[in-house]
């Protein structure tokens, strides 16, 4: 792992709640991922997976999470299994955590290799009464690939066909749902990295660069503090902005258009999500700054609106609100066209497509219960925008932000947003590169 070690404790705590929540004389179990094919004989960098994280820190491939709270034997109440680091394994895939190693990480005071996994979990389902096991239950996920936590469902099904089963994924959305102060401060250190990202692209910004060249300064610093790219950043100059998911990031930056970037850096698998538009040349126009300065109204008043009670869809609508108010100020849409858009929203949808923010944690889009209210604890992003095709122009501002009792905490508060603070990190730069 680049980072720096992490607390067990929390790892310990985080098991501790899922405790609380499980039926008495239940077994719960949580696979990491598999590590995915490329093409020939290649395979990508593991991925862990965040809710084995959640439980235990550990990122190595093919472990398992054994948890039993209620087992007879107090051994059997957690147990970790990792692939054996053989001689031979560790010569051609490089050090594999031993036991110890593993313990200090997770707080879990007995680990096994993956080869007495079988025999063990017999044993376990023979006392337990029921069975948590994990799925992907993201409302937006599109499953197309057989996960190791989807074959082990399958197995462990046919193998025990007598059990009750239950869904993990209810419990962990609603843990992993508020964070802790330990995760708080994995997610701030990730939104400081991304603060030094940007500071570094607005100094390097210019007509004539490459929206590739701007992702590699991104790169650069997010690497270079044991991070990473949270998600594929978007690199997107005048009108590739216009599509929300532009990832080519292979054009010229052109002079007198806008550059939006969404990029976030990851550190110790927590993620942010950062999004700032800037004027390429350092100066915007004044269209320009007529949009920018209506997506910022629009982002002060959701980001005031966040509040433990709050629905997801609440949320949504005062943002719709705010914004068709936003759009009229704009001279985008008439206030004709909102009265008699109807419930579709087609006139605000034409330059306000998206929603206004979703959970972020583990996962950049993280997990959280369906149709709850909002809590103390909970992180989220809060990122409106506006898009005018025909202009080749687009807007978006986005920060990283904390829900708490009185009102949300702007996680990026230090990382420039104001226009004229945009402006003034971009030129006194250059005009220090210049002397």
């Amino acid at each position: 792992m680049r980072h720096a070690s992490i607390d067990p404790l929390l790892f310990v705590e985080n098991r501790r709640r899922l405790r609380e929540l499980m039926l008495p004389g239940s077994v719960a179990v949580v696979n990491n991922n598999d590590l995915l094919p490329t093409n020939a004989d290649g395979s990508l960098i593991l991925q862990p997976n965040s809710d084995l994280f959640y439980f235990t820190g550990i990122e190595q491939e093919e472990s398992v999470l054994v948890f039993f709270p209620d087992a007879h034997d107090e051994r059997n109440r957690e147990i970790l299994f990792l692939r054996e680091p053989i001689a031979h394994l560790e010569i051609w895939e490089g050090k594999k955590l031993s036991k110890e190693e593993a313990i200090a990480i997770s707080g879990i005071k007995r680990v096994e290799w993956l080869s007495a996994f079988d025999g063990i979990f017999r044993a376990l389902m023979c006392e337990c009464e029921s069975v948590y096991l994990n799925s992907n239950e993201h409302a937006r996920a599109v499953v197309v690939v057989e996960t190791r936590e989807a074959r082990f469902v399958k197995e462990c099904r046919q193998r025990y066909p007598l059990h009750q089963y239950h869904r993990l994924a209810r419990l962990i959305h609603r843990l992993r749902a508020v964070k802790s102060e330990a995760e708080i401060g994995l997610i701030r250190k990730a939104c400081e990295i991304t603060r030094d990202g940007l500071v570094r692209v607005a100094r390097f910004v210019k007509p004539g660069v490459s929206e590739t060249h701007v992702e590699a300064e991104f790169a650069h610093e997010f690497i270079r503090q044991n991070g990473k790219f949270a998600y594929s950043p978007i690199i997107a100059g005048g009108a590739n902005a216009c599509g929300l998911h532009y990832n080519q990031n292979s054009a010229p930056c052109r002079d007198g258009d806008l550059l939006l970037l969404d990029v976030g850096a990851a550190y110790g698998n927590y993620n942010s999500d950062l999004t700032r538009t800037l004027p390429i040349n350092g100066r915007f126009t004044k269209r320009q700054r007529q949009i920018y300065d209506a997506v910022l109204g629009a982002y002060k008043a959701c980001a005031d609106a966040l509040k433990p009670g709050l629905l997801a869809s609440d949320w949504r609508r005062i943002s719709e609100e705010v914004m068709e108010k936003a759009l009229v100020d704009v001279k985008l849409l008439k206030a004709s066209e909102v009265r008699k858009q109807g419930p579709e929203k087609s006139a605000l949808k034409k330059y306000y497509m998206h929603g206004i923010g979703h959970p972020i944690g583990l996962d950049v889009h993280d997990v959280a219960p369906l149709n709850e209210p909002m809590q103390a604890g909970a992180v989220v992003t809060c990122e409106p925008g506006i898009y005018i095709a025909k202009e080749g122009l687009a807007v978006r501002l986005e920060n990283t932000l904390l829900v708490t009792e009185k009102g949300a905490i702007n996680l990026m508060n230090d990382i420039p947003i104001e226009a004229a603070e945009i402006e003034e990190l971009m030129n006194n730069s250059k005009a220090a590169r210049r002397r």
